[in-house]
């Protein structure tokens, strides 16, 4: 019985594991597995293979029973995604038994349980980060100073974008670094129109570009190797992508590893706990609960890279304690689970445009237009902190008036009319992190899998709101200099976590005693564990984050190989 157990041990023995298969843990797979190690991908939903299992894509509006609405009789255990709710993505979407949370304060905490993660979901978009990024908290005076500069991740971002194929332009922005780019989505007209506008009223402080997103639109070897190929425009990207058009773990690093040889794919695999030897000094493993029997497992590592997102990777940390680390694997420092952050995603605005009746918009973009943050660059000029980007989509679609009955209604509906233009925008505000907004776990309530349930209490802050007040003038302005007409500029009050942003608890850092993580995302005080999703972030940001993290995930993968192969680890 011995020879078994030790037999079985063996079997679950790898050089390297992985938690977690969206985008940074894809990429931490990949990297490792090509470096010869072999490594095993625990995740926590089921299995999702590339293709085979998006059952939705390409369906047609008319092929769903209900056009798309879930019918009540099918939306038992989903009661608290509301509005979100649609049949065309509802096998992505998490039962309210999965993971109980409480929620201390009002938050939205989407996640993507299933091989492939929010890789499946994301919006695709990439823009680079620059140093007035990285050297905000140190220069404005909140968080701690980030242990890297843009020089130490640029040519990881290249990397990354290289393979996984991103559409652009080269724009030339110093606050927007410029990224490896294949030819861009085109603007429409009304866009164009605004672009020129803003440059004829605001000069070289405000740019309109088109946002850089993960789609291939000139397919490179790269790309054909992996089996990926041309957006095609559907913009149904949220339910898989046939082509691979799009960047996600199933239709590219996964696969890639998976063809070295060296790696594992655990689905249905909750995790539990990292394993701390006291005497070892360092993580030796990792327990999961089975998702079906329930059983608690071990496997084992030399090194282990912590990507569950965000807030579970915090939750993992926060609940993998030993004699050493009793509040939380590498939480010297007593920070661990706090300055969680997000983005600010409250300003909406909306108008419309009475000229350019020549034209309309026709066919797909899976991108839109995008103003770079411009606020607080180069000096403090406003009574908040940092800033913000703004997206913006601007088009031109039919309708009919309904407001008619008998004849005129069905010619109406047969026969509709183009009408004014549309511009809408939105804010993507960067959170300054405070120590306030935090998670913890419960002391007493647990989940099915007997998991301490996640705390979540974070909440908005005057600098916040300050920020949204910013957004809505500066919109109604410079829709007004576009002359434009109904123009309505709100704040939505939506909650913390609706921008599905969520970045921080197990942050980066120069000190030990302020922060969780070194410059190479390795834990201060277990350095064979790494964690390098958007848990590992110091601050926010206006970027959308996801590039940032495979370029994270990429550098980090590459140093604990050869850190390993020093026998530093």
């Amino acid at each position: 019985m011995a020879n078994l157990n030790i037999k079985s041990k063996e079997n679950r023995t790898y050089d390297a594991i992985v938690i977690g298969s969206g985008a940074s843990g894809g990429w931490a797979a990949k990297e490792l597995c090509e470096a010869g190690l072999k490594t095993i991908v625990l995740e926590r939903g089921r299995d999702v293979k590339h293709i085979v299992d998006y059952p939705t894509a390409s369906k047609a509006p008319w092929d769903f029973e209900y056009r798309g609405t879930v019918p009540i009789k099918d939306r038992g255990g989903y009661e608290g995604n509301g509005r979100f709710l649609r049949a065309e993505s509802l096998h992505w979407t998490l039962k309210e038994d999965e993971q109980p949370v409480v929620y201390e304060k009002p938050f939205r905490w989407f996640r993507g349980y299933h091989v492939g993660g929010k890789s499946l979901l994301w919006a695709r978009q990439t823009q680079r980060w620059s140093d007035y990024d990285f050297e905000g908290p140190i220069r404005d005076g909140f968080a701690v100073d980030w242990p890297i500069r843009y020089k130490d991740i640029e040519s990881w971002y290249s990397y990354v974008e290289k393979f996984a194929g991103i559409a652009g332009q080269k724009d030339g922005l110093p606050e927007l670094p410029d990224s490896e780019v294949m030819p861009g989505f085109e603007l429409s007209c009304l866009e164009t129109y605004f672009k020129e506008s803003l440059k004829k009223h605001y000069g070289s402080d405000r740019h309109l570009i088109q946002a850089r997103c993960a789609h291939i639109t000139d397919p490179q070897p790269i790309h054909e190797q992996q089996g990926r190929f041309k957006c095609q425009g559907q913009r149904q990207c949220n339910r898989g992508c046939v082509f691979g058009a799009y960047f996600s773990s199933n239709a590219s690093t996964i696969p890639w590893a998976m063809k070295t040889g060296n790696l594992t794919m655990r689905p249905d695999a909750v995790v539990h706990s990292l394993i701390y030897d006291d005497k070892k000094e360092k993580v030796t493993g990792v327990r999961i609960i089975d998702r079906h029997s329930k059983e608690m497992i071990e496997f084992y590592a030399k090194i282990v890279f912590v990507n569950a997102s965000t807030l579970n990777s915090n939750a993992i940390l926060l609940n993998s304690t030993s004699a050493r680390f009793e509040n939380g694997l590498g939480n010297d420092s007593g920070i661990l689970g706090k300055y969680i952050s997000w983005h600010n995603y409250r300003g909406k605005a909306n108008a419309q445009y009475e000229g350019l009746k020549d034209k309309k918009t026709a066919g797909g973009n899976p991108s839109n237009a995008y103003i770079p943050r411009f606020r607080n660059i180069l000096k403090q000029e406003t009574d908040f902190l940092r800033g913000y980007a703004i997206g913006i989509s601007g088009g031109r679609g039919s309708g009919s008036d309904t407001s008619v009955i008998g004849d005129q209604l069905r010619e109406n509906i047969l026969n509709p009319q183009l009408g004014n233009w549309n511009m809408s925008s939105w804010m993507m505000g960067e959170c300054v992190p405070i120590e306030e907004n935090h998670v913890r776990l419960h002391k007493e309530l647990k989940d099915k899998y007997g998991i301490p349930q996640l705390i979540i209490s974070c909440d908005w802050t005057e600098n916040d709101d300050k920020m949204v007040a910013d957004y809505v003038e500066q919109s109604k302005e410079m829709f007004e200099k576009a002359g434009f007409i109904n123009i309505t500029a709100n704040d939505t009050k939506a909650p913390p976590g609706s921008d599905i942003h969520e970045m921080g608890g197990v942050r980066m850092g120069k000190d030990v005693k302020t922060s969780v993580l070194n410059e190479w995302n390795q834990v201060h005080a277990a350095k064979n564990v790494f964690v390098t999703d958007g848990a590992c972030m110091t601050s926010t940001g206006t970027q959308n984050p996801t590039l940032t993290f495979m370029a994270l995930t990429a550098r980090a993968a590459n140093h604990a190989v050869e850190e390993l192969k020093k026998g530093n680890i």
